[in-house]
């Protein structure tokens, strides 16, 4: 009995421990993907070579491919071109295909179910067959709603293959190339780069509670804990972001976007363009039935 009572505890302890160690390693975690995928960007990589303004306007052509084409084919051919991209980028095919389905593309799926049942058709898989109701899987319905999840997976990886390829910095400096408002470029910029402070300074936090805790706690103290931290990595964000922008104000800072990065569009950087111009034309043409 009395050995009963020793294990119960420290089987306490051991899930409350489990809760922080968790927390930190969800945390670092976040930390060494990002910083992964910047290492990604520095790879003697095919599209790492290229022009970050050819990339920018080739993704945007392909994007554009993807959302007006109708077969489901048409949007398959251009997911494995994405894929030989990958490829010869040299990224990870398991990390590449892991980064992309297991986010928006799985949400998508998701919220494509209803359309299984709810667009006519010729009826697949019957499921409740009443007289007051009937539910059945048709082949329309199960056309668009692979045409939908194909259309978002292939439109994702686009995104992810763009940004695992090219640094933050010259990304946003090259969205200047569509006329994107240069504020909005900013704000952009500054998330990105303290999203890395603060993640720190959470997982500074989470290892601060992990070596102070030498007992098991309560859910409701746990909870409490995690409220209160919230709050508090909240005001320091509050805080800081006063700073900063005092900061570069005081630097002569107004509103102008400046980086140290000097773009020079080659004649493989322009071939880049030709090729998502003629591929995107190329595939609409395909989809329309003129070719």
């Amino acid at each position: 009995m009395a050995s009963l009572v020793d294990v119960r505890p420290r089987d306490r302890g051991k899930a409350t421990a489990g809760f922080v160690a968790k927390s930190v390693a969800g945390v670092t975690a976040a930390l060494e993907r990002a910083v992964f995928s910047e290492e990604h960007a520095r790879l003697p990589g095919l599209l790492q070579r290229r022009d970050p303004r050819a990339k920018v306007v080739a993704t945007l052509l392909l994007l554009l491919a993807a959302g007006f084409a109708h077969h489901l084919a048409i949007i398959v051919a251009l997911y494995a071109i994405v894929l030989l991209l990958a490829r010869l980028s040299c990224l990870p095919f398991d990390f590449f295909v892991k980064r992309v389905w297991l986010g928006i593309p799985l949400f998508a799926a998701l919220m494509a179910i209803p359309a299984l049942f709810t667009v006519p058709g010729r009826p697949l898989l019957v499921l409740v067959d009443s007289d007051a109701v009937r539910v059945a899987v048709t082949d329309n319905g199960l056309a668009s709603a692979a045409l939908f999840i194909a259309r978002v997976g292939t439109s994702v990886s686009l995104a992810v293959l763009l940004v695992l390829t090219t640094r933050w910095a010259r990304l946003l400096k090259a969205l200047r190339v569509l006329h994107v408002p240069e504020a909005f470029v900013i704000v952009l910029g500054m998330t990105y780069r303290y999203l890395f402070l603060f993640l720190h300074l959470a997982n500074n936090m989470f290892l601060a509670r992990q070596s102070r805790t030498v007992g098991p706690t309560s859910g409701a103290e746990q909870r409490r804990w995690t409220a209160t931290t919230a709050g508090a990595l909240f005001s320091k964000s509050m805080k800081m972001s006063g700073d900063v922008h005092q900061a570069m104000l005081a630097r002569g800072f107004r509103g102008d976007l400046r980086t140290l990065a000097d773009f020079h569009m080659g004649d493989s950087d322009w071939l880049l363009v030709a090729a998502g111009l003629f591929l995107a034309a190329a595939l609409l043409l395909l989809d329309r039935g003129l070719l």
